[in-house]
């Protein structure tokens, strides 16, 4: 969905042709997988994050357009709403000093952004869910202008024959409200990871992430307010699930097979799974006319990149035009910080690296996808005050993360032979954050008990201790 197209009315020869276009280069992807044509590289991370534009009462500044063009970087993107912008980062082979390498140029890359909504007179700020946000704030007079987003909206509810969506959240509180268009999903904003695998394991590593997802989302939970409610810890994850639904083939637009889901299995063969489910359960959204060459994938990667699982496989090119496979982990909220975010990247990567490599210690079996998705959902209501079944046992998720994965995490990034003083920098965050049971999620709500429920006070009070660089559990209340 990262690329812009042409137009947005189509005719039923668009949707046949593009169809015609993804069955074949389905058919020549099992092939790849079939006969391993993909390169065999070390790990290789990276990240996406999006952000909101926010002007001096720290409420959203509809203006991305006027912002992009006077940022003028390649790495910096416009994304649904006018409000937010997506920051890329440069992939890094996962060695040596790659994760100070990542903070660098996250740090310098937002520092220049930051500098440029000064001078455009507006600000920037990273989080999951922006607390000053309103329900009449996203209307398709605020959707970027681009035709991809025009075309999405229009699409998506042909799907829907027109019936509007409804969001209902019971969290702490209940919010329920409806739209007839997909701006909701422009007021959840991520930190996505993403990790490029060898071909040999990454049915393993796709697995494991998904296995990940919930103590990664327990963490990490960022977006306790929604319209001034209070729902679940990590509220981003229904309102993105809501925000966008549609389901499978005709006949089944309203369920079970969503296109934003926690997936329906794990991978078994290879991840070729996922792309056959892509194929048989999901109908074309947006039936562009891409590359004639079926070797480019292009239909293949925007069909696939029009079905959001929390945990996605992507087919991508080295410069040689050796196709690879990562890993878009997708369930991290933005923010609260620079360092925190580096740090939650760090935690994955490590995992990741340990259930891949650290024998016997492979995940797979030993939780079922069931479990795992039980998890992720429960980790998203209660944040660390979660208990998961993990491995047949009831857990605490703080005495698994302290336990149990935080040492896991350490031996996967000393196996990498990532920076020694690296590791203890960024995991000695998680593992500060973990000993004061202190998320973004944990510290808004802190805020709100101690000076009300002003939505303003706190955002202005998280863009204060934001720009000052510190992690979130050395923020003062």
């Amino acid at each position: 969905m990262g690329q812009e197209i042409d137009q947005s009315k189509f005719k039923k020869t668009d949707f046949a042709r593009f169809q015609q276009a993804l069955e074949k280069e389905t058919r020549l992807l099992a092939d790849w997988f079939a006969n391993n044509t993909f390169t065999s590289q070390k790990l290789i991370g990276g990240f996406e994050l999006e952000a909101w534009l926010i002007d001096d009462d720290f409420r959203p500044a509809p203006v991305n357009e006027q912002y992009l063009d006077a940022l003028n970087d390649p790495l910096a993107v416009p994304e649904l709403a006018k409000f937010n912008v997506e920051v890329n980062s440069t992939p890094q082979c996962l060695h040596g000093n790659a994760l100070k390498r990542m903070e660098m140029e996250l740090n310098q890359t937002w520092q220049r952004c930051t500098e440029v909504a000064q001078e455009t007179g507006v600000k920037l700020l990273m989080t999951g869910i922006l607390p000053t946000v309103r329900d009449s704030d996203l209307t398709l007079a605020n959707m970027s202008k681009m035709t991809r987003y025009k075309a999405l909206n229009e699409q998506v509810f042909r799907m829907r024959g027109g019936k509007p969506i409804k969001l209902d959240i019971h969290g702490r509180e209940h919010l329920v409200t409806e739209h007839q268009d997909v701006m909701l999903e422009s007021a959840a904003t991520s930190f996505q990871i993403h990790l490029q695998v060898p071909i040999d394991h990454s049915v393993d590593c796709y697995n494991t992430a998904i296995i990940l997802s919930a103590p990664m989302v327990a963490m990490s939970a960022n977006s306790p307010f929604l319209f001034g409610k209070d729902l679940w810890d990590e509220t981003r994850i229904p309102l993105f699930e809501q925000s966008v639904a549609v389901g499978g083939m005709a006949g089944a637009a309203f369920g079970p097979v969503r296109r934003v889901s926690f997936g329906t299995d794990f991978a078994r063969g290879s991840l070729m799974d996922c792309f056959e489910e892509n194929l048989q359960h999901f109908p074309v959204l947006l039936p562009i006319h891409c590359s004639d060459i079926p070797e480019e994938m292009s239909h293949l990667a925007l069909h696939n990149g029009t079905i959001w699982r929390w945990n996605r496989p992507l087919i991508g090119f080295d410069e040689k035009g050796t196709p690879h496979v990562r890993i878009e982990h997708r369930v991290t909220a933005a923010g609260p910080s620079v360092i925190d975010l580096i740090a939650n990247a760090a935690f994955f990567f490590g995992l990741s690296n340990f259930c891949l490599y650290e024998p016997g210690e492979s995940l797979a079996g030993k939780i079922t996808f069931a479990q795992a998705r039980d998890n992720f959902y429960a980790a998203a209501k209660q944040g660390l005050n979660a208990t998961f079944v993990w491995k047949d046992k009831n857990i605490s998720v703080l005495g698994l993360l302290r336990e149990t994965l935080l040492p896991q995490a350490r031996k996967g990034l000393e196996r990498l032979e990532l920076a020694a003083d690296d590791i203890d920098t960024y995991l000695g965050v998680v593992e500060a954050r973990l000993g004061k049971a202190c998320n973004g999620a944990v510290w808004q709500r802190q805020f709100v008990e101690k000076y009300g429920r002003d939505m303003k006070a706190l955002t202005e009070a998280y863009y204060e201790r934001q720009c000052s660089g510190l992690p979130v559990h050395e923020w003062d209340i």
